[in-house]
């Protein structure tokens, strides 16, 4: 079956007791042992696994052309599991420009933990390579597009340099999601989502996923991190997460065309200082964009205003953008990312990121030249 199908029939399970298309939610924590102790439903206790994990796991890894899938409770859980399976003193590379709050924890708990965590300059595959050889990385964090300035990272040339010095590689793909990239497919070797953003798509669920290549010692000691820390996805959560996977490609796609022709129009603006778009021919990860992104550029983009007054301005004229945080979701949705950072972002101060949704585009399109003029 194609992506979209996958999707869509949820790989076409149907609940085994009663024949029901939509999957049972099993609330129960703990399962019985037969008399001779062994577990007869393949399950022990639910923060190990829930029988409603199985079919949302199964989905995101055929989606991601993957082996093996974990919900976690939250992306940034999702995330610190990956460096919290490495061992003590392991250096890890990460994107300059990232998402802010495993950014935040990668330059204080991890570095208390003993992670030497280093930073490269997003997209300069050369800067990467030069850092690869003096850190020697156990680990190498990928972004793309990257968070809030929508850089790109040659997947492929990255995984490749990474491995060839010993490294492991792993791709935040929340924005891409699997409509648009397929990580796994060009050389990396786990794909993390935030799932509360594009996965689920209703601003209901708080949930994160890693999705692997192939098992592996490393993959287990993940899941050990998962169980034994605790950070698991409620039953109920992982039900919703699944009814908005089986809508992905329609949303992402629909979301995905609106910032495109959004991006297009704002650039002809001359109240807008830049619009940071991969989809747009100008933008400098363009063309590596064009050939790792299939169907489109994403539905994020971010404008520069030339001051933070006018910016800020701005954001507060929308009227169906909604300034609120996160991104994904069938609504938009507009941030000053610089004050929400605080004081140690690297944001510049005059960018406003759009969460754009699947409303009307002309409906969009007037929102964002009434606030222009307002401001």
């Amino acid at each position: 079956m194609k992506p979209r199908t996958l999707a869509a029939e949820a790989l076409g399970w149907v609940e085994p007791q009663h024949r029901g298309l939509i999957p049972a939610i099993h609330p129960a924590t703990t399962f019985e042992r037969a008399a001779d102790g062994s577990y007869p439903g393949g399950k022990i206790y639910s923060r190990d696994n829930n029988p409603t994990y199985d079919q949302p796991e199964a989905v995101l890894a055929a989606l991601e052309c993957g082996k093996h899938a974990l919900l976690f409770s939250s992306g940034l859980a999702a995330a610190t599991a990956v460096f919290q399976a490495l061992r003590p003193g392991a250096a890890v590379l990460a994107p300059r420009m990232m998402y802010w709050g495993l950014c935040n924890w990668l330059t204080g708990p991890a570095r208390e933990w003993g992670l030497r965590s280093s930073f490269y300059p997003n997209g300069d595959l050369q800067a990467f390579e030069d850092a690869c050889r003096k850190e020697r990385p156990s680990l190498v964090w990928i972004e793309t597009p990257a968070n809030p300035m929508w850089d790109i990272q040659d997947i492929a040339a990255t995984a490749e340099i990474a491995h060839r010095f010993g490294a492991m590689v792993v791709a935040d793909s929340t924005v891409a999601t699997p409509v648009h990239t397929r990580p796994l497919e060009l050389g990396v070797d786990i794909v993390m989502h935030s799932a509360t953003k594009y996965l689920n798509g209703h601003s209901d669920v708080v949930a994160g996923a890693l999705v692997a290549a192939q098992a592996s010692e490393f993959w287990d000691r993940i899941r050990a991190v998962r169980s034994s820390g605790g950070a698991v996805l409620g039953p109920f959560e992982a039900w919703l997460l699944l009814r908005g996977m089986r809508t992905l490609f329609l949303r992402v796609e629909a979301a995905s065309a609106n910032a495109a022709r959004l991006a297009s129009h704002l650039q002809a603006s001359n109240r807008i200082s830049s619009v940071l778009y991969p989809g747009l021919p100008g933008h400098p990860g363009h063309d590596i964009a064009s050939r790792q992104m299939a169907g489109g550029f994403g539905a994020m983009l971010s404008v520069r205003l030339g001051g933070e007054v006018s910016a800020r301005a701005f954001a507060g004229a929308l009227r169906l953008f909604k300034q609120a945080t996160s991104l994904g979701s069938v609504e938009s949705l507009v941030e000053h990312r610089a004050s929400v950072e605080g004081p140690q972002t690297l944001c510049p101060s005059d960018l406003i990121r759009l969460s754009v949704g699947i409303e009307d585009i002309d409906d969009l399109i007037d929102d964002v030249d009434q606030a222009l003029a307002a401001s």
